[in-house]
């Protein structure tokens, strides 16, 4: 009996997009010894366990196995647990976090609730008696005691289990410490609330008080008989939750760390290291101006290292600010119409680098990932590249085309590549730059490469990634379907293979498939991203209308039949093109839109268009309603599928519902897919492919491809 192979729908749902079994979140033991990192048995297997390279031998061992860990019990995760995956966007299982002492030789992790710990050079796991359910467990940097979170209290507990006592309990329910609130790890990238002292003596703690928030109900209407989720939601013109900074010692003594709070309310990153005191970035809620300060952790005094100001916004970067061991200020900065890397008041690069990210700071040198900037010689599509950086100059680390990062300690890189003609990710670990060894990839193999062109579209040069059907031979016109994200933080044209997986199931399906990163998308330019302030709504659209356009000269593209897909500002961005632009666009779905933008997050929505208490008619003009009904809504009406998870406590279904209930109002039709129990993410299996089927057979129905 033969069996039918398993389509590329369920197979990319079962895989989580094929990065399941890819190893991943990588530590550098200072000494160059070995390599911890986590990693799934198979490319079906959502249970990551913790493993290690002996860089000694080259072998691999496994440090902590969830299954043997848990009994063969399933995972039993709380609401916080949960709550913190959903801002992470984690899919997986097991283990999904850890963190380590200074010495890469003890790990802690929470798994299903339980406090565990790692002898990494032993391979033994042990779980220790703590209350719970345990989240963001973190071993200070001697080992010999590990802090966590549980019910909004800070404990510390001895790495052998004794002494467990609270630091810090909160005086409310709504007040928590030791966790970022909601729009720290949803928009500033910041998913912790405490950072261990260098000596390991004591703790800078983050307290937050929701009170100010207002309440928003998730209710789950499949089940009406389950209570609906009360969750504090600052949206956009609305309070935020108050955020105070303390020191405090293992004893338990506090000292508040002072600041104008008033002014600078953001508390974005937090940095505390050998090389210099506590330090600090702040933000002002306008997100123009924002301060590094040093804290003095026996006063809580705070003295002021660097100010930035910008005309209109200032944007956060992963591993700045820091010290170098030094003692200057390590940070990035748009200057001169660049974004470069500063060390002290010294810029390091120039407008020939677009500084992505910070990755290790060491006194010879600074670790950065890079995209080439605009006057860059020759163009690199969707590349972004490692790069050592110091007052000698630049050196270029990754080699192939390609999207690469790195994790670095010592003499030891490690190095993740992923590439256009090679399926998922390759690991290489480098010693003094040069190849060790690597680790393996357990991730399934696609089975489809992209047939995929970057290029570069109208007068503008907007980033492009072109797919035809593989099977595709001729020159006759195809239906086009745009596949974007097409707005901040979210880049989609990479020079990577499974990146464009799914555009090219589409492709194969008989469309010709485009995706456009134009203004406001990043990787280019601070003007680029910038160039979306006040006017978003148009400057996004007119981007995707003008790529279009200008490869259609290139491509064989039938102007004549043209649909748009989108996921969140994807299907914002694509329920603009049907209403505004109804004549090129002739189909779409739209998919967990942001449809009424004063039903958005402060720090997201504040960034781009202000305070809505202050300019209205900015967030009417770039709403897809408002209380009107449609805006700019022109004839003809065109097939709209709005898809939306019920559960989604970011982008929440009311966005979608008021979207509809405009579209009745005008008489335009439209057809309304909601999900139960889905939120922003479709982790689950059978819906994550079976939205894909449906969402083609929509796009044939409406595009007359039956």
């Amino acid at each position: 009996m033969t069996t039918e192979p398993v389509s590329f729908p369920r197979r990319h749902a079962r895989t989580q997009r094929f990065t399941l079994g890819a190893p991943r979140s990588f530590t550098v033991a200072p000494d160059g010894s070995r390599v911890a990192f986590l990693r799934s048995g198979s490319g079906t297997d959502r249970a990551n366990a913790l493993w290690v390279l002996d860089l000694a031998d080259g072998t691999e061992r496994m440090a902590a196995d969830p299954r043997t860990l848990l009994g063969g019990a399933a995972e039993d995760l709380s609401p916080e647990e949960r709550a913190r995956r959903e801002r992470s966007r984690e899919g997986g299982a097991g283990i999904v976090g850890y963190a380590t002492d200074a010495a890469v030789e003890l790990a802690s992790f929470a798994l299903s609730g339980g406090l565990f710990t790692a002898e990494l050079r032993a391979g033994t796991a042990t779980r220790l008696p703590v209350p719970g359910p345990v989240i963001d467990p973190r071993p200070a940097p001697d080992g010999r005691h590990i802090a966590y979170v549980t019910g909004g209290t800070l404990r510390v507990v001895g790495a052998e289990g004794e002494g467990d006592r609270a630091l810090a309990e909160p005086e409310s329910p709504s007040v928590s410490y030791g966790s970022a609130e909601f729009i720290a790890a949803e928009e500033m990238h910041r998913d912790r609330g405490y950072w261990w002292a260098p000596q390991s003596d004591r703790l800078l703690v983050a307290r937050v008080d929701d009170t100010p928030v207002r309440r928003w109900w998730i209710s789950d209407p499949a089940h009406p008989g389950r209570d609906p989720r009360h969750v504090p939601y600052p949206a956009a013109g609305t309070p935020n939750a108050e955020v105070r900074l303390f020191v405090v010692g293992l004893d338990g003594a506090r000292t508040e760390v002072v600041w104008d709070r008033a002014r600078y309310p953001y508390l974005a990153r937090v940095h505390w290291s050998a090389a210099g005191a506590p330090l600090m970035l702040v933000q002002a809620r306008d997100q123009r101006s924002q301060l590094y300060l040093a804290v003095d952790p026996d006063t809580g005094a705070t003295r002021m290292v660097h100010a930035d100001e910008d005309p209109i916004w200032l944007d956060l970067f992963p591993g700045v600010p820091s010290w170098s061991p030094s003692g200057q200020l390590v940070r990035i900065a748009d200057e001169g119409g660049a974004r470069v890397l500063a060390v002290g008041e010294r810029p390091l690069t120039g407008p020939q680098l677009h500084l992505r990210a910070v990755l290790d700071v060491t006194a010879d040198d600074v670790l950065v990932s890079a995209s080439a900037g605009e006057d860059a010689q020759a163009p690199e599509i969707g590349e972004v590249h490692v790069y050592r950086v110091n007052e000698l100059g630049v050196e270029r680390l990754s080699q192939e085309p390609g999207v690469h990062s790195a994790v670095r300690a010592g003499d030891v890189t490690v190095l993740v590549s992923a590439t256009l003609d090679r399926p998922g990710v390759r690991v290489q670990v480098l010693r003094d730059g040069k190849p060790v060894t690597t680790i393996p990839s357990y991730a399934d193999d696609p089975g489809l490469s992209p047939r995929v062109t970057l290029t570069m579209g109208g007068a503008r040069k907007i980033p492009c990634a072109v797919l035809m059907p593989r099977d595709y031979h001729g020159d006759t016109p195809l239906p086009v379907l745009l596949d974007p994200y097409g707005g901040p933080h979210g880049q989609r044209v990479v020079a990577a293979h499974n990146a464009h997986l799914t555009s090219q199931w589409f492709a194969d399906q008989g469309f010709a498939v485009v995706v456009a990163d134009g203004r406001g998308t990043p990787g280019r330019s601070p003007a680029w991203e910038k160039a979306v302030r006040d006017d978003m709504a148009a400057v996004v659209l007119q981007d995707q209308v003008d790529a279009l356009q200008a490869l259609a000269a290139e491509f064989p593209l039938d102007l004549g039949r043209v649909a748009i897909r989108g996921w969140s500002f994807g299907g914002y961005l694509a329920g603009l093109a049907l209403l505004r632009r109804p004549d090129v666009f002739h189909a779409g779905i739209v998919g967990a839109p942001v449809t009424d933008l004063r039903l958005y997050d402060t720090h997201y929505q504040e960034r781009y268009l202000g305070h809505p208490g202050e300019q209205p008619e900015v967030y009417r003009r770039n709403s897809l309603i408002d209380d009107a009904g449609l805006v700019d809504a022109v004839e003809p009406a065109r097939p709209m599928m709005i898809v939306h998870g019920l559960a989604d406590d970011n982008v929440v279904v009311a966005h979608s519902l008021r979207l509809s209930t405009a579209l009745l109002a005008a008489g335009r039709p439209h057809e309304v897919l909601p999900l139960s129990g889905v939120t922003h993410m479709t982790p689950q299996e059978t819906v994550a492919e079976n939205l894909l089927r449906l969402q083609l057979d929509f796009l044939k129905r409406s595009l007359g491809l039956d």
